[in-house]
């Protein structure tokens, strides 16, 4: 095993450097639902540790061959499984002999089903760490698949997810707090640290230039396409206000062949399934960015916004999202868009049309909203909160 790495803090906040040593503390990140190139784990958790000195090193599970980018050391197993039930099953066995063939010295698991893995790398003396990226019980809670079995299905899996937090990890990552500032984690896990999905100012800030939408008559969506993510009512109502509606993502095919048959379906530009830069060209040609979720599950619940609304504020567009307590107070401080009763097509219409009919007054919403990426929504606000963590895990 390598010798622990040491670090000295700087000044002013800025990221960690490291002082030289003969060996790089050995990080490896473990996933085997997400791709390899996840926008969170890889292009913002993995390669900032690997800036900042860290020897990385993110297990997958897509059979690819092995690679490093920007950094990384990307290795994958082959493990297909046939359901959801068979991954959650045979999850742990899959990435353990890969995950202990590592002998990394911090390890940082991203999926429910590997929360026992943990327990397992723990007891060969290592450091690991949690990152939830849902509130897992709620979203169980609300599985239709699930039938009635849901919500006793979540309590259970609520009992076992505290069990081996308690006492087998050393901290949990959460995007945010929920319901009004509460931590779901509190009393569950030695330490908490909220890490949000703020988006990297290089990736759509920095590459900004002044558009003028004044004669676009296009709306955008960009992420998972389904019924609870508002997707039919935004439909009905980028129709209803004569404009043309970008989606970009991915279908069930079931849900997508019922759109189809909906009149409503003629003005979608349907684009599947898209590249970081397709995404960014989409917004450049989107006069407003919209993320209206259904008040289902844990949607509109955290004390936070959808991704790609960070994304939108970062492009200089106004932007409609879904009203509920976060999303009307930092509306309220920063003025960037505009918020609606989630799953009201009328309300939604209109809002659509005033921001399409009113292009100086959306500007200024969209000048606002990239003012407050720059000020507090961006992933180098968040790589210092992941920094500080894991010094603390580095005796």
């Amino acid at each position: 095993m390598n010798t622990l790495h040491r670090c000295a803090k700087q000044q002013n906040n800025q990221i960690p450097k490291f002082t030289e040593v003969n060996d790089l503390t050995e990080i490896c990140h473990v996933t085997s639902v997400h791709t390899r190139y996840d926008t969170r784990i890889f292009h913002k958790e993995c390669t900032s540790l690997a800036k900042a000195g860290y020897d990385v090193t993110l297990l997958v599970a897509d059979n690819k061959p092995d690679e490093v980018r920007d950094g990384v050391k990307i290795t994958s197993v082959d493990f297909h499984p046939k359901n959801r039930f068979d991954r959650i099953i045979h999850s742990v066995g899959a990435m353990l002999g890969r995950a202990l063939g590592i002998d990394a010295e911090i390890y940082h698991l991203h999926d429910p089903e590997l929360l026992p893995l943990g327990k397992k790398l723990k007891e060969h003396g290592k450091k690991v760490i949690f990152d939830s990226h849902e509130n897992y019980p709620l979203q169980i809670a609300n599985k239709a698949y699930l039938g009635t079995f849901a919500k006793p299905v979540a309590k259970i899996y609520k009992i076992r997810e505290t069990y081996l937090l308690k006492n087998y990890y050393d901290a949990v990552i959460f995007p945010c707090t929920m319901f009004g500032g509460v931590n779901i984690f509190e009393g569950r896990c030695k330490r908490v640290e909220f890490i949000s999905t703020a988006p990297k100012l290089e990736e759509f800030y920095d590459r900004y230039t002044p558009i003028d939408r004044s004669k676009l008559n296009t709306i955008c969506y960009m992420g998972g396409l389904t019924y609870d993510r508002g997707i039919t009512h935004l439909m009905k109502a980028a129709y209803k206000a004569d404009a043309k509606l970008i989606l970009g993502g991915n279908f069930k095919p079931d849900y997508l062949a019922e759109l189809q048959t909906m009149p409503e379906f003629q003005c979608v530009d349907y684009r599947g399934y898209l590249t970081r830069e397709q995404v960014f060209e989409v917004y450049r040609e989107s006069a407003v960015g919209a993320a209206v979720l259904l008040d289902t599950g844990q949607y509109n619940k955290a004390d936070n916004l959808a991704t790609k609304v960070y994304e939108y504020m970062s492009m200089g567009m106004p932007s409609i999202v879904s009203k509920y307590p976060y999303s009307d107070k930092i509306n309220s401080q920063y003025h960037f868009g505009i918020t609606v009763k989630s799953g009201d097509v009328e309300e939604l219409t209109l809002a659509i049309r005033h921001l399409l009919d009113h292009p100086q007054e959306a500007r200024q919403m969209g000048e606002n909203g990239r003012r407050a990426v720059q000020k507090e929504f961006n992933w180098g606000i968040e790589e210092k909160k992941l920094l500080r963590l894991y010094e603390t895990l580095i005796p």
